[in-house]
């Protein structure tokens, strides 16, 4: 019996980046023969997706740590500490061994769709919603109520 290599792994959400799509498409794609490459595919999704969300992109650690700063939700950021690790370590020899883990790695799409829910789809939503419904004159006062301070994590 053959098995289609995606079965049971969601698509990407639809406001990832393309490129971050594309990265997840393709570690749905090897899932099956290479749970390590997948995950490694999916740390590289996360490096991508912090660049997204406004940082540099060059180290995950210190993205996660400066959009803790900028107010990042713990869970989020456990979320993300969850797919750095576990992608950086699948593809250091000895350290933690993925090769037979496909459930660690399906975990991963899910955690990887879950940021972007909360940290882009979501505000994305609320800021829609507030811009159809919120006349601008009441706008206007909300942001002199709040001092024009915006919510830096949200992009």
């Amino acid at each position: 019996m053959v098995v289609p290599d995606m079965e049971g792994i969601s698509y990407p959400n639809e406001d990832l980046a393309q490129e971050i799509q594309e990265d997840y498409i393709e570690a749905r794609s090897i899932l099956s023969r290479s749970p390590r490459g997948a995950a490694a595919l999916l740390r590289l999704a996360i490096q991508k997706l912090c660049k997204q969300l406004g940082e540099p992109g060059g180290d995950i650690n210190t993205d996660i740590a400066s959009l803790v700063r900028k107010g990042l939700r713990s869970t989020i950021q456990k979320s993300l500490d969850i797919v750095r690790v576990t992608g950086n370590e699948s593809v250091h020899p000895g350290v933690f061994d993925m090769k037979d883990n496909r459930e660690v790695a399906l975990k991963l799409f899910d955690l990887i769709n879950l940021i972007a829910e909360v940290m882009i789809s979501e505000p994305k939503r609320i800021e829609n919603l507030y811009e159809r419904v919120i006349p601008e004159e009441k706008k206007k006062q909300i942001s002199e109520r709040d001092g024009d301070t915006k919510d830096n994590v949200s992009t």
